[in-house]
Parts: C-alpha cells; structure tokens; sequence
C-alpha cells in the first residue's frame, strides 16, 4: 500500500504513520516527492489495515501498489529518481557517462584511460578488478590491487569509479574503493549479494540478466531497494535470442518501457549489448534518442591487446566520435553530456 500524506505534512505527522505501518508488522518506506511525502507500507496483506491507516492525522490517501515490485514502482514514487555520486549523475538531463576498460591491467593502461575518456566527455570511470569469466582459465583481474589503480586514477583525474563487486565477501573491500557497485548480468538473482550492496550505502549499478525478464529485474532492484538504499541504476546490456550476428540482442525498448514502469534511472550497455566494435557508436547514439539515462561503453588504449573484451571496446579516438555524435542527439532532446 502507499499511505499518501497531505500537503505540508509535518515530520511528527509523517513518523507517527510509520510507527502505525511498522505496528501493523509492515515495513516502512518514506519517499519524500517534491510535493508531498509517501509511504510505502511494505509486507503480507493485514486485514483492515487500509481502513486504519486512513484514519491518521495528515493522511490524505491510501493506495494499493499492483505492481509485483513495490519501492521501485512508478506507482510509490511519480518523480524521476536522479543517482549522483562525485562526478557522476544519472537520471537528470545530464547524461551518465561511465567509460573504461573491462578489465584494469596496470598503472598506465587505467591512468590514460582516464585521462581520454573524461577529455571526450566521461562522467565516471568504469574498470573491472574482479573479473567473472565465462572460462576459470582466462583473465580472473588484479583483485584489490586493481582497485588501488581505480582509486589513483579517480584521484587525478576526479573522476566517480564503477567496478563490479561479484560476491558478498568482497562488498567491503570494494566499497572502500569504488563510488558505485556494479552487479552483473550473472549476479542479478544473486539475492544475499544485492542484500549486501543495498546496505552499504553506496549507489548501485545493477545489470540484467541475459535471460531476465523486466519484471525480474525490477524485482531484483526491489532487494537494494528494500535495505533502505534509493540509488540504483537500472542497466541493459543485452539478452540471449537465437540471433547469433551480436554478442547478444540488445533491446532499446527497455528504455521506453522501464521508465513507463519504474523511477529509477536506465543505464544501456551497447558495448556488451552487440559484442562489436563497430557497432557500439550507433547503438550508443540511439540509446540516447531513445532517451537512456546513461551509457556504459568499454575503451581502452589498444584493444587488440586487451586482456578481455578487445573485440567490442573503443579505443581512445573512436570514444571521442562517438561522444560527438551522442552530444548532438542529446541536445536535441534537451540533454547534455560532459
């Protein structure tokens, strides 16, 4: 249910009704709009409950949420949620530009990754330290001491990190790095690790799945949500058809859909999302006509010689083109990037 407070609602007036939805064995979520305070009353049906809950001082309404996912329902909270974290922001009309290698493989390779991609209009620095590969044998990434370079690299050039955290022993460590955690495709029903990211108090980069549906991936944001952590960041980087010619099949749509449906802002992943190069800067460029929030694009200073994912990274002139050719289309639909 949400229990809708009147306008001008005092603080008394707004704790007083969570202590009624937390007396009812509900777990409360206030969402403060920019005209007035929600409440999400989360849990099991409780006979009556809506009958009481309007009886309190200030209430104005009491709705029923139909939506499976509650807290992230466009239903609880009609304002777009906006993620910002140090150079990053996500969901206004500044786009979200989260570039970088997937893997961090020295000093020099993530400092001049950083150095060109905030030059061409990055707003963050993506950067894997701990790699989840498909093989046991193949790159498995420099672990904290790749995360060491993230933070040297964010402290030149002032730019946000985003890194995957891939399980709940390592939360910690990479929360005392990063800016933003990053959940993988594989990771997206791994629900004790979005418990863990929701409470460490760092926004959330959440993936979808290859195999996914829309609702399961707004239900897995319902886990971060539901620790009391607003930022998460919804992204698509493509799923598994029966289409070989791309990596995977990455549907745009998601963009239009996820914001009939959610609050929160979505990220697209073209580099993952088609698996080639060559197709990354169109795919980026219509993500953004078709009004994403962000993008996620993977660079790298000579990706024939990168350790993963060379076939569908950037390299640093081949960025700056294609964030020439998504600021055009993002000032025509009101939007800015860099």
């Amino acid at each position: 249910m949400i229990v809708v407070m009147k306008k001008g609602a005092s603080a008394e007036e707004v704790q007083h009704m969570v202590q009624q939805v937390e007396a009812m064995g509900l777990k409360a979520h206030v969402i403060e709009g920019t005209e007035r305070t929600v409440i999400a009353a989360i849990g099991e049906k409780r006979e009556n409950a809506k009958h009481s809950l309007e009886s309190g001082p200030a209430v104005e309404d009491v709705l029923p949420i139909l939506a499976p996912y509650k807290i992230a329902s466009l239903e609880v909270k009609p304002e777009r949620t906006e993620v910002c974290t140090g150079s990053l922001s996500v969901g206004g009309a500044r786009l979200g530009i989260m570039a970088g290698p997937c893997s961090v493989e020295n000093e020099e390779q993530i400092l001049s990754t950083a150095r060109a991609v905030k030059a061409a209009g990055a707003t963050a620095l993506r950067g894997g330290a701990f790699k989840p590969r498909t093989s046991p044998y193949s790159f498995q990434g420099l672990k904290e001491e790749g995360l060491k370079m993230l933070a040297a690299a964010r402290e030149e050039t002032g730019l946000a990190v985003v890194t995957e955290v891939m399980g709940t022993d390592d939360v910690e460590l990479v929360s005392s790095y990063a800016d933003v955690l990053q959940v993988g495709a594989r990771n997206m029903q791994n629900y004790r690790l979005l418990e863990a990211v929701g409470s460490a108090g760092l926004p959330v980069l959440l993936k979808r799945g290859p195999s996914a549906t829309m609702d399961e991936l707004l239900l897995a944001a319902e886990y971060v949500l539901d620790r009391g952590n607003p930022d998460v960041m919804l992204c698509e980087r493509g799923i598994r058809t029966f289409e070989s010619h791309t990596r995977f099949t990455l549907p745009l749509a998601s963009v239009i859909y996820l914001h009939q449906k959610t609050h929160l802002p979505v990220v697209i992943d073209p580099s993952h999302g088609t698996g080639h190069t060559y197709m990354v800067p169109d795919m980026a460029a219509a993500a953004v006509a078709a009004g994403a929030d962000g993008l996620m694009l993977e660079v790298h200073p000579d990706p024939e010689k990168a350790m993963s994912d060379g076939y569908q990274s950037l390299d640093f002139e081949q960025f700056a083109v294609t964030m020439d050719k998504c600021r055009a289309i993002a000032g025509a639909i009101g939007k800015t990037i860099g």
